[in-house]
């Protein structure tokens, strides 16, 4: 939904190289390299999942910015202790990574839809922090 979300707006392909959706923790793996171990201990909804999924996309792909969205939209969750809403959104800044927990509520539309909006104003966050701290010397 977030590259969805992206993609109607005219001209983003001067800026939007990839885009993956790697609902499976196979996918997740294959081609994102998250590790099976990370999988295994935590869950495919963790925040060690989200931040593998933003940092190895980022090095791998070379891209300045790369947002990673793991959660829970329901209407049931298959993860013992992890409740429908419950959402991890990492963004990685030229390698500088960060990853926020968000508990939504809702129906499944409704929680993938705040899911989104979530994703794209935590990049545009973690894009301006990015852009303070290199252009102001300041670290974080």
């Amino acid at each position: 939904m977030v590259a969805s979300r992206l993609i109607n707006v005219a001209g983003v392909s001067e800026v939007l190289n990839n885009c993956y959706v790697t609902y499976s923790d196979k996918s997740k793996h294959k081609i994102l390299g998250v590790k099976k171990s990370t999988l295994a201990k935590y869950t495919a909804v963790s925040e060690e999942v989200a931040e593998e999924m933003s940092q190895a996309s980022a090095v791998s792909n070379k891209a300045d910015v790369f947002v990673s969205v793991t959660g829970v939209a329901g209407p049931d969750s298959p993860y013992e202790g992890k409740e429908v809403g419950l959402v991890y959104i990492g963004c990685n800044v030229k390698g500088k990574n960060k990853v926020k927990e968000f508990k939504f509520k809702g129906d499944r539309i409704k929680i993938r839809e705040c899911a989104t909006t979530a994703a794209l104003d935590f990049a545009r966050v973690c894009i301006l922090e990015y852009i303070t701290e290199t252009q102001f010397g300041l670290n974080k």
